[in-house]
């Protein structure tokens, strides 16, 4: 679908990889059954989605499908902590369980969505660490890697969980719910959502190295290649200019999600730095370190607020097969621009 992403090294040595608490997303295991488990956009140049005023700052943690600043990638400590499935194929893990009221969302309509966290001992889960300034991150998308929505569900009392959703297209999507319970280790557990009609899967994406959202450009660099730390810049333009006063967005200039083709397995990255570290300008470069488990291909999300807007772009880039990164194809983003209320 994409194409080729150039490949960055990323060095064991460096000291801190990302600045703060923030660090480099990490998607565990290959495609299909691990130990046992199993694993689970239209021509153009790229899209867009537009959300409104977004929410500043924030301390980081440790999360389920992405890692944090000073933990190694690669051969290092993570790789050998590594969860057994990639985060976000299951619904239930290490004793708990994600619980939605239904899994049917009507095409088009603003639905008041609803779910709980079970904890380990059957009784809902009412407290959460903070991360990345929210208690629990919510992300919806359709199968076929379009209709991505980064949203942050409000607290209603007894372990119930509200988000305001709008599908609105037919279609099976996947919902993950990333977060970390008061004194348990972070985890993100995911979840499908029908919504009924008549569903047509946007054909592949044509091959390119720039996403357009509004009248914003985003050029995206760098080669994912399985197995190894790779290194992605965007770089952000409006009108042709670069952007050179980002606004901070969940504690960084820019929060990347990943998305593996096929399965939808999850990884959540973050950039080299974060606002106030002294070190990282706000634009118009965002650079991230992140490790692909597989080759194949994967949908990249990237949030960032300008002028009190948050933007997504989105890309969908190919690996190499090749170990050392020969043959690698280029990104590419998927066509479509639509805007929604978070």
């Amino acid at each position: 679908m994409n194409g080729a992403i150039k490949v960055g090294a990323y060095a064991l040595g460096l000291a801190v990889v990302f600045g703060g608490a923030l660090g480099a997303g990490r998607l565990a295991g290959p495609v299909g059954p691990v130990g046992g488990a199993a694993a689970e956009s239209s021509p153009g140049v790229g899209t867009g989605v537009e959300r409104g005023a977004g929410r500043d700052a924030g301390a980081g943690a440790d999360h389920g499908g992405h890692q944090e600043a000073g933990q190694e990638t690669g051969h290092g400590t993570a790789a050998a902590k590594a969860p057994a499935v990639p985060a976000g194929l299951q619904v239930s893990q290490g004793g708990y369980m994600l619980m939605p009221e239904t899994d049917e969302v009507k095409a088009g309509e603003r639905t008041d969505f609803r779910f709980t966290v079970i904890g380990p001992g059957g009784s809902p889960v009412t407290g959460f660490t903070t991360q990345h300034d929210k208690k629990l991150h919510f992300i919806v998308v359709r199968r076929d890697l379009t209709g991505f929505q980064h949203l942050h569900p409000t607290q209603l009392g007894g372990g119930v969980w509200s988000v305001p959703l709008e599908l609105p297209d037919a279609g099976e999507y996947r919902a993950f719910a990333d977060f970390a319970p008061e004194g348990a280790q972070p985890l993100t557990l995911g979840m499908d959502l029908s919504v009924a009609g008549d569903y047509r899967p946007e054909p592949p994406a044509v091959p390119a190295e720039t996403a357009k959202v509004g009248d914003y450009t985003v050029t995206l660099a760098g080669d994912l290649i399985p197995g190894r730390t790779s290194m992605l810049t965007l770089s952000i333009a409006k009108d042709g200019e670069p952007v050179t006063d980002l606004q901070p967005y969940l504690a960084a200039y820019g929060h990347l999600v990943a998305l593996r083709d096929g399965d939808l397995a999850y990884l959540h990255v973050h950039p080299d730095g974060a606002p106030g570290d002294g070190r990282s300008a706000p634009g118009p470069d965002i650079t991230f370190y992140a490790e692909v488990p597989s080759a194949g291909t994967y949908g990249l999300y990237l949030d960032f607020k300008h002028a009190g807007t948050v933007r997504t772009a989105v890309f969908t880039a190919a690996t190499s097969p090749d170990p050392e990164g020969g043959g690698a194809t280029a990104p590419s983003g998927d066509g479509h621009g639509h805007s929604h209320q978070p």
